[in-house]
């Protein structure tokens, strides 16, 4: 028997999941659940990074006094966000979230130095303004402090592990969704970390999932009185580990839709597919545990339900997600319709309020009770 424990964070909540191996099946336990919200400072939106590693803690402290002997501990998470770690291997800041708004308008100052055909090509990716070199571009652009003293990137699952005692590096996986890899060769893409100004030292060595990076650390093992356990690189991106689990069989063709905060809807190719109709259609070609390329299309998931309720708990009310089913059930079917991709509907927010407003401006019934607003994001 082997057991190992899996933190999942995804962009609203976390969650730590203890594996058990044993007679060739896997069971699971949920030993902690925690929530994940964006913080506000002076505009920019940013990650509580001590608050999440100290939940992660508990969890695993939590675990171990429950008798548990761990054989491994494995992190993923959403993509594209990172830490900058100085010189001497301290974060330099809080890391920014990707709804973060410095790159509302980065695209056009980014294809300037490097064109959108070019860097298609070069990385076969999805333009999305909250990708990592969209991030690095506005950090360059704006001449942020912490890009002066930063000495490397650790995009957020390996900046966890990182904290746990783990090496510097950078999982295939994750680090595909950065838009600067090369989908061919799966390492580090030259011509746009040149053309952007990009300090080379500060992308980490690329290591395939499924690799370990190192024990706990002696400061945390002492803090929790725990052994060395192993730490272990999965597919660091929730979405290839996702897919890294569908039992599909593989003599024959299929696809999967993984839904989060973002709906995730592909297929799993052997090599990426870049040419012109892909850039049309604006699908991606991301890592996947055991080298494979995850097809896809980026599309809205959850976010405005988990907005929605985020903001109802803020005044009090309190729903869980089976409640929220409950009340949108009882609501006419499509009384009114939003564009769930709508510049009104990026940040965070008062989002019941954004789609009462919507649907105000074009014309529509305007959902007053939360069954209404709920009915109206999801048939949307």
């Amino acid at each position: 028997m082997k057991q190992f424990l899996a933190f999942d964070l995804g962009a609203s909540s976390g969650r730590a999941m203890l594996g058990t191996l044993a007679e060739n099946k896997i069971t699971l336990q949920e030993m902690h659940r925690f929530s994940n919200d964006p913080v506000e400072i002076n505009g920019g939106l940013f990650w509580n990074l001590p608050g999440l590693f100290q939940e992660m803690k508990l969890a695993l402290q939590k675990t171990l006094q429950s008798g548990v002997q761990l054989d491994g501990i494995a992190i993923d998470t959403w993509g594209v966000d990172y830490l900058l770690l100085d010189k001497q291997g301290f974060p330099v800041s809080l890391p920014r979230h990707y709804r973060d708004p410095r790159t509302e308008d980065i695209l056009p100052w980014t294809f300037e130095k490097i064109s959108r055909e070019e860097m298609y090509k070069e990385t076969g990716i999805q333009f999305m303004n909250l990708n990592t070199v969209f991030q690095l571009a506005a950090a360059i652009k704006n001449q942020e402090a912490g890009m002066q003293v930063a000495d490397k990137l650790l995009f957020m699952p390996n900046a966890f592990t990182y904290l746990f005692g783990g090496k510097i590096c950078a999982e295939y996986s994750i680090a595909s969704t950065s838009q600067l890899l090369d989908p061919f060769t799966k390492n580090w893409n030259k011509k746009i970390i040149d053309a952007l100004g990009i300090p080379e030292n500060l992308l980490p060595e690329v290591v395939a999932a499924c690799s370990q990076a190192g024990t706990l650390s002696k400061a945390i093992q002492e803090e929790l009185k725990c052994p060395a356990i192993p730490l272990y690189m999965v597919g660091s991106h929730d979405t290839a580990s996702a897919v890294a689990s569908v039992p599909a069989d593989d003599s024959k063709t299929w696809a999967y839709l993984s839904s989060g905060t973002w709906s995730l809807l592909g297929v799993e190719l052997d090599e990426a597919l870049v040419n012109d109709e892909v850039l049309k259609a604006n699908y991606t070609n991301e890592g996947g545990v055991g080298g494979k390329i995850r097809f896809l299309k980026n599309i809205m998931g959850l976010w405005l339900i988990q907005e929605c309720r985020r903001e109802w708990k803020r005044r009090g009310q309190n729903y869980s997600f089976d409640e929220i089913d409950e009340l949108a059930q009882k609501e006419e079917p499509f009384r009114s319709l939003i564009d769930p991709n709508d510049q009104l509907f990026v940040a965070p927010g008062d989002t019941p309020e954004r789609i009462a407003e919507y649907c105000r401006k074009t014309g529509q019934e305007v959902p007053e009770t939360p069954g209404q607003i709920i009915r109206a994001a999801l048939e949307s």
